[in-house]
C-alpha cells in the first residue's frame, strides 16, 4: 500500500508539470517550427539527462531494454512532441483538449498489452466517463475542428500511450524509485544526436526575432515536461499501477486551465468546476476498482 500511495503522489507531480505543455507548445510554435521545437527540446533534455546519469553512475541499459528505449522515444520524446505541435497549427489548445481526455484510455489500454495489468469492469466505465467528461467539457467550447489537426491528435494519443505504459514497465526493471530517471534520460539520450542534426537544419533563420514566450515554452517543454515530469510520471506508473495511475492524466486539462487563470487572468466557467468535480468522481472511482 505504501508503494502505491507514493505512485499517486508522484503521478499527481508528473501530471502537475504536464499540465502546462499544450500552453507552453502553443508558445513556442509560434516563433519556431514544430520540427525546431522539437528537435531542440530532445538536445536541452537529452544533454541534461546525460549530466544526470553521469552523476548517479548509471550503468548501460541491457539487451532488450535498448529495444524498450527505443519505443519509448519514439513514442513520448519524438511523436508525441512533434505530432501534438504540427497538429496545434491546425486545431485551438482547447479542442486538443478532446484527445488529451483519451489519453488515460491509451495508456490503460497498453497497459494490459505490454504491462500485463487486468482491471475489472468497473474501471473501464469509470475510465470512459472519465474521458467523456473531459471531451465533453472540450467540446462545449465550440473548438473548431480539423481532420488533420484531429488525426495526427490521434495518432499522438496512441504513440504516446504506448511510450508511457513501456516506460512505466522497464522503470519497473530497472528500479521503482531511480527507475523513472533512469527510463527517461537513456531514451532522451539515444535521441540526442539525431535531434542535434535536426535542429541544426531547421534553426530559425532569425533567431533574434523570436519572442520572449516562445522562449519560454521551449524551456518549459524541454526542463519541466521533457525531463522532470517523466521522472515522477514514470516513478508514479511503475509504483502506483500503469492503469490506475494513468487515470490522473484526466486532471491535467483542467490543471492547464487553472494555470491559464492565474498567469494569464483568464475566467475559469462554473462548467469547468462542475467537470473537474465529475473528473475527480470518475479517478476516484477508476482507483477503487483498478
Amino acid at each position: 500500500m505504501q508503494d502505491i500511495k507514493r505512485g499517486w503522489i508522484n503521478g499527481m507531480i508528473g501530471v502537475a508539470l504536464f499540465s502546462g505543455s499544450m500552453p507552453a507548445t502553443r508558445a513556442a510554435v509560434v516563433g519556431f517550427t514544430p520540427l525546431f521545437l522539437t528537435a531542440a527540446r530532445a538536445v536541452i533534455a537529452g544533454g541534461l539527462g546525460a549530466l544526470m546519469l553521469i552523476a548517479m553512475r548509471e550503468s548501460l541499459p541491457r539487451g532488450r531494454q535498448w529495444l524498450s528505449l527505443a519505443m519509448i522515444a519514439g513514442g513520448v520524446v519524438v511523436g508525441f512532441p512533434l505530432l501534438t505541435a504540427i497538429a496545434l497549427q491546425e486545431i485551438s489548445a482547447a479542442r486538443s483538449l478532446v484527445f488529451v481526455g483519451l489519453l488515460p484510455l491509451s495508456t490503460a489500454l497498453f497497459g494490459v498489452l505490454r504491462g500485463g495489468e487486468r482491471p475489472g469492469a468497473i474501471f473501464w466505465l469509470f475510465a470512459q466517463l472519465g474521458a467523456g467528461c473531459v471531451a465533453g467539457f472540450a467540446l462545449s467550447h465550440n473548438a473548431a475542428a480539423s481532420p488533420l489537426g484531429d488525426a495526427l491528435m490521434v495518432a499522438a494519443v496512441i504513440v504516446c500511450g504506448l511510450g508511457y505504459a513501456e516506460g512505466a514497465v522497464l522503470t519497473r526493471q530497472m528500479g521503482g524509485q531511480g527507475g523513472g530517471t533512469q527510463v527517461i534520460c537513456w531514451a532522451l539520450v539515444i535521441c540526442t544526436p539525431l535531434a542535434a542534426v535536426l535542429a541544426a537544419l531547421t534553426w530559425p533563420d532569425s533567431i533574434t526575432a523570436v519572442g520572449t514566450p516562445s522562449w519560454v515554452g521551449l524551456f518549459y517543454v524541454s526542463v519541466c515536461t521533457m525531463l522532470l515530469g517523466f521522472i515522477f510520471w514514470y516513478r508514479g506508473l511503475a509504483l502506483g499501477g500503469i492503469a490506475r495511475v494513468g487515470q490522473l492524466q484526466l486532471l491535467q486539462p483542467f490543471l492547464g486551465l487553472g494555470l491559464a487563470a492565474v498567469f494569464l487572468h483568464e475566467a475559469i466557467a462554473p462548467a469547468m468546476l462542475v467537470a473537474v468535480g465529475a473528473v475527480v468522481g470518475c479517478v476516484a472511482g477508476a482507483r477503487r476498482f483498478a
